[in-house]
This record gives C-alpha cells, structure tokens and sequence, in this order.
C-alpha cells in the first residue's frame, strides 16, 4: 500500500514531465546497487536507495540546464543506465550465492520483504510524500512551461534536482514489489491513464494514487489463490485497463466526430 501511494502520486509528475526514462534507468541502477549490497552483505532496500540517489543527482547534472535542448539529457540518462547495467551484471556474477534474491530484485517479490525494509519503507514514503506536497504547485507549474515559470522566479532548476530524488525515493520502494523489470506498472500506467481520463492535477493525482492501490490490492488477492508471481497479476491489470481506457477514448472521438459531421447542414 505504501509503496503503491508513492509511486501513483510520484508517477504522475514523472509522465506529465516526460521523464519515464529517467524513471527506467533509475530502476536499472537500482538493480545495480542492491545487488551491490547483496554482495556485500547489506540490505538491497539501502543499496536501492543510495544508488538511485547518487544516480538522479548524476542525471540532474550530466543533464545540463532546462534551456539547453532535450538530448543532452537523455544522453546523460543513457549514460548512467549502460554503466549502471554494467556493474549490476559484473555484481551478479560476483554473487553466486545470492542469485534467488536478485532474481527477486529483477522481478519483485512482494513477499520476501523483511520487517527492517518495512520500516526504511516507511520512513522513506513519509519524507517522499511531504517533499512532493511541499513543491507540488511550483513544480507543476514548471513541469507544464518551465520557461515561463523561471521568468516568473520559480526556481526550475532546483525543482529538477529535488523532482529527481524523490523519483529515486519512488523507484527504490517500487522495485521491492514489482521489481526493476516490471516498474513500470505503478510508476507509469496508473498516472497514463489517470491522465487520459482528465487533465485537472489534483483529480488526476488522486485517481493514480487509487489506481496503483487497486492493481496493487487486486494483484495480491489473485495471486494468493494462484502459483504465479504477484508482479505478474499488477502489471497485466494495470495494461488491461491502461488498453480499456484507450479504446474508450478512440471510441469517444469517433462518436463525437461522427456526431459533428451530421449536424453540418448539407449543401
């Protein structure tokens, strides 16, 4: 559930920003830190953390200024996602031993979570959602035009930083359910299809926060009556629905077209 309500409400300023790459490599190179900490003899959930951190710090600067074009930072993202694939595959072969619990890190396993990682789990959705809230208004509105918000003193560039770490704080939880193949399930699709359905912010956030609780609780209940993996479940709701409310809105356009076409007055 915790995990879940940060990544619905941290996932839709992540799409309505464009920033699901950076969301994706932040995954990869979660990969890499916890099974660095596997490696190690640590806990995947800090390893998780620190390095999604230290990474979107690293995108923030490789990135460059909002003013420059947009390929320098995908480049920098593109950068830090081949590295950080590089260390996790010379750290997994490093660790025979612990192949099982990286194979739950790729894949999630929301059952193997031990009650320390609950408690970081907790800790860290609690500083996430008062980040989040408390530039919630500047960032959206540097998110729809960061141009005319810098002319008007918002503080863009901070706002990129500070976005950045909390997308990391959201990856590092969201992989301990869903794992880093599978992120984007609640990071992306519920705030895509709270977004397809309305465009005022504060609906919209609310509906992606009730979506990943719904794909989330729903996924579980399947799962406990069935042998196959939870993350399988979330991610088949979530690209049910995601596909649903698509063909709703195609079907609504066509409609309302067609609708306009007849009411022109015919010559």
């Amino acid at each position: 559930m915790l995990i879940a309500l940060i990544a619905g409400s941290v996932g839709y300023f992540m799409v309505l920003r464009s920033q699901s790459f950076a969301g994706h490599t932040l995954a990869h190179v979660g990969f890499a830190g916890a099974s660095g900490a596997l490696l190690f003899g640590g806990s995947p959930v800090v390893g998780l953390l620190f390095s999604c951190i230290g990474a979107a710090l690293g995108i923030g600067l490789l990135g460059g200024r909002r003013a420059q074009t947009s390929w320098a930072h995908g480049i920098a993202i593109g950068t830090i996602q081949t590295f950080s694939m590089g260390l996790g595959i010379l750290f997994l072969q490093l660790s025979h031993s612990y192949t099982e619990n990286i194979y739950a890190i790729l894949f999630g396993a929301v059952l193997g979570i031990s009650d320390q990682d609950v408690r970081l789990i907790v800790l860290t959705t609690v500083v996430t959602l008062v980040g989040l809230m408390a530039i919630a208004r500047p960032l959206l509105f540097a998110s729809i035009d960061p141009d005319v918000a810098d002319a008007r003193g918002v503080p863009v560039r901070f706002l990129d930083y500070a976005f950045l770490v909390l997308l990391a704080f959201a990856v590092a939880q969201s992989v301990q359910v869903v794992g880093v193949l599978l992120i984007f399930a609640l990071l992306v699709t519920p705030a895509a299809i709270a977004q397809q359905v309305t465009a005022r912010p504060g609906i919209a956030v609310g509906l992606s926060i009730f979506l990943a609780l719904f794909f989330t609780w729903a996924g579980l209940a399947v799962a406990y009556f069935t042998p196959y993996p939870v993350g399988f479940f979330i991610t088949s709701l979530a690209f049910g629905t995601y596909i649903l409310v698509r063909l709703f809105r195609v079907g609504r356009t066509m409609f309302i077209r067609q609708r306009w076409v007849k009411s022109l007055p015919s010559n």
